[in-house]
């Protein structure tokens, strides 16, 4: 640190994108202060929960399999966002990807061979040993033995952005106030997804069903400061990474063991008893972030995926047991449902199956006929004894609302400039790739590529 204490490089937030950024710039000469919200048991944000990064590459790329070029990666990403994406900024974080492996490693994160079954990701996603919480460690490790300072418990308050430059941030910790001007900041803070009622004013009632699977410290302070102080607001408050979580979760911080892998492999009813959505319309990677918002759009925002005995043991399995039942009268009873509604439902489902031969690695010929919605893969009749059913709740990940940033990653502002001193990275800037939906893997992608990139252009800043 400079003789005044003040760090040249200030990073606000302590996930995976946070982390990058303090190591790039610490490595690039920079003295760094990181400011982590959480305690120690619970640093590292959302990246706690993560377990892989989608990863671009043209030829052999240890531990993934044959080849994931930065075209089919693109066409990926282009499909599930509906074209709401910005190109120059998504292609970059895709390439990005592949230069990631050998720094991560090299920092101490390790791999594992990628799971199969009904994920299909062994040549697209890049496995963390440990998880993300492993990925963490390796992390906060790496960035204190270079000698990167790491405040705990430290939550950004208020901040100034004057004349094009963030003049100073204000924390709190321990009760006491202290201002901090740094040379460079970089924010990497997360969404807003943890304040219950900045979602209620963007979802409305509905909002008050839903469940935060990540984090409870991202509560967008930073920004709501920012996008007050005239940074340029990319993303809707509504959109984010919405995925169906088991309705049983607790309200924060479940993870991805709450997700339920089980939906393109049965039938989904709402609160009716009635379907409403393709079950099989792609690859889980590419469709389970959908989920989240079909159930968000449901009475009561609540549904039940439901499959049968041939099913069990094809899926990752959720953290809790689904409800069991030897017939399906008697699971609608178990699950509150009509139970003539939701034995018509799955009769009708049967009897519109159209027999294929059955393969989840695929894109498989088993559909339904003359069923609306149909279910155009993955179609087997419901009649395997005992059945099974899991409660589904919208479960939030996190919002893309966020600021606008450039290929340098420095933070614009409302009238198009770049601002002077700022950069941004992870979440609170992932809205300029994602517009909507998700594609398993990108939110890592676009943290370690921003990051790595913010940190690098910050530490340029201070050391021409």
């Amino acid at each position: 640190m400079p003789p005044d204490g003040s760090p040249e490089v200030l990073v606000i937030g302590g996930g995976n994108a946070a982390l990058c950024a303090a190591i790039a710039a610490r490595e690039a000469g920079a003295s760094v202060l990181l400011l982590e919200a959480a305690t120690v048991p619970m640093r590292g944000g959302n990246s706690r929960h993560t377990r892989n990064m989608r990863t671009m590459h043209e030829g052999p790329l240890a531990p993934l399999t044959d080849a994931y070029p930065e075209e089919e990666y693109w066409q990926d990403l282009l499909k599930v966002t509906g074209g709401l994406t910005d190109e120059r900024l998504a292609r970059l974080s895709i390439r990005g990807t592949q230069r990631h492996v050998p720094w991560m490693l090299a920092h101490g994160v390790r791999f594992q061979p990628p799971l199969g079954g009904t994920l299909h990701l062994s040549r697209t996603n890049a496995f963390f040993l440990g998880g993300g919480k492993a990925l963490v460690n390796a992390y906060y490790r790496s960035a204190q033995a270079l000698g990167v300072e790491v405040a705990y418990e430290t939550q950004v308050v208020d901040l100034a952005l004057r004349d094009g430059r963030i003049a100073s941030v204000t924390v709190e910790c321990g009760g006491q106030r202290r201002e901090i001007r740094a040379k460079a900041v970089v924010v990497a803070s997360g969404g807003f997804e943890s304040n219950l009622a900045w979602l209620r004013e963007a979802w409305g009632p509905p909002a008050d069903n839903f469940i935060v699977r990540g984090t409870p410290y991202n509560m967008g302070t930073v920004l709501k400061l920012l996008l007050a102080q005239g940074a340029k607001q990319v993303g809707d408050a509504t959109q984010g990474h919405y995925v169906a979580i088991d309705a049983r979760s607790p309200r924060f911080d479940g993870g991805i063991v709450t997700r339920v892998d089980a939906v393109s492999l049965g039938i989904v009813v709402n609160r009716d008893a009635q379907r409403f959505y393709d079950e099989g319309e792609d690859f889980w990677p590419k469709r389970y972030a959908i989920w989240g918002r079909l159930v968000a759009g449901q009475p009561g925002q609540i549904a039940y995926s439901i499959i049968d005995a041939k099913s069990m043991g094809k899926f990752m399995p959720p953290v809790f047991p689904p409800e069991k039942a030897g017939t399906i009268g008697e699971l609608a009873g178990k699950l509150g449902l009509d139970a003539a509604a939701l034995e018509a439902t799955v009769a009708a489902f049967n009897a519109a199956v159209r027999p294929g031969t059955f393969d989840h690695t695929v894109q498989d010929d088993c559909r339904t006929e003359g069923l609306a919605p149909p279910k155009t893969h993955w179609a087997r009749r419901i009649d395997t004894p005992p059945f099974y059913a899991y409660p589904l709740r919208p479960g939030l990940t996190f919002t893309y609302l966020g600021v606008g940033v450039d290929e340098r990653a420095r933070l614009l502002l409302a009238d198009g400039r770049a601002a002077d001193n700022a950069w941004a990275a992870g979440e609170i800037m992932a809205g300029n790739v994602l517009g909507k939906g998700y594609l398993a893997g990108i939110g890592m992608a676009i943290g370690t590529t921003f990051g790595r990139i913010a940190g690098e252009e910050a530490a340029r800043h201070v050391r021409p």
